[in-house]
């Protein structure tokens, strides 16, 4: 393996990486501090400071070595922002808000990095160290959205699930959480995440935000 490649991947990556995991939790400890939870906020996560959400095995480590190996799944997690939800006002509902506020945040990201690319390629600087990481920003932030909207706790998506779905339905689902972990990464390994989520979605999504960025691709082409 080349190892200037791989520096070369990781320097791009990182700052992409590190924005995409920090707003993602800050975002959830945002949105349940304005819901009435204030759990994230007395522990010092509500907070654009990336050491507070790094988890070193599962931010750096875990990613690093699954990259290295060639792994055409890469995984990672950053440390979850603490969310009491039984302090939220209404925490069958708010519990949804919580959930879509960390995956939107990414999506918003990958808008911004975009947006980023058309505004460089516009006024002609090509450099390949910044479009690199603009394509590094939306890659990583629609691969974390998708990821995190998978409808099994303790991901998002299936916190969203467990707060739209009736409670006779979403009862068995919670009880999921303490597997869901472990069935997710068994889905992932046989394939079925990637083929029958992943891809699809982040392709899907990808195409929205070229359409959202339609205007700033007229008015700068």
């Amino acid at each position: 393996m080349d190892l200037s490649l791989v520096i070369q991947t990781i320097t791009i990556s990182a700052v992409p990486v590190l924005f995409a995991i920090t707003l993602h939790e800050a975002a959830h400890g945002y949105a349940a501090h304005h819901f009435g939870d204030n759990t994230a906020l007395a522990m010092g996560r509500v907070t654009l400071n990336p050491i507070k959400h790094i988890d070193i095995v599962g931010t750096i480590l875990i990613p690093l070595m699954l990259y290295l190996i060639k792994s055409p799944f890469i995984f990672g997690y950053a440390k979850p922002v603490p969310v009491n939800f039984g302090r939220l006002r209404n925490p069958k509902r708010d519990m949804i808000w919580v959930a879509l506020a960390g995956p939107t945040a990414n999506l918003f990201q990958a808008w911004i990095w975009g947006a980023l690319l058309y505004i460089l390629n516009g006024v002609g600087i090509n450099e390949f160290f910044f479009i690199e990481m603009c394509q590094a920003g939306i890659k990583w932030n629609l691969l974390l959205a998708v990821f995190n909207l998978f409808p099994l706790p303790p991901l998002d998506g299936g916190r969203i699930l467990v707060g739209l779905l009736p409670w006779r339905y979403a009862d068995p689902i919670s009880r999921l959480e303490p597997w869901g972990f472990f069935i997710v990464m068994a889905l992932a390994i046989i394939g079925v995440i990637n083929d029958l989520w992943l891809n699809p979605l982040m392709y899907l999504s990808l195409q929205l935000i070229n359409l959202l960025l339609t205007p700033l691709a007229l008015l700068v082409g």
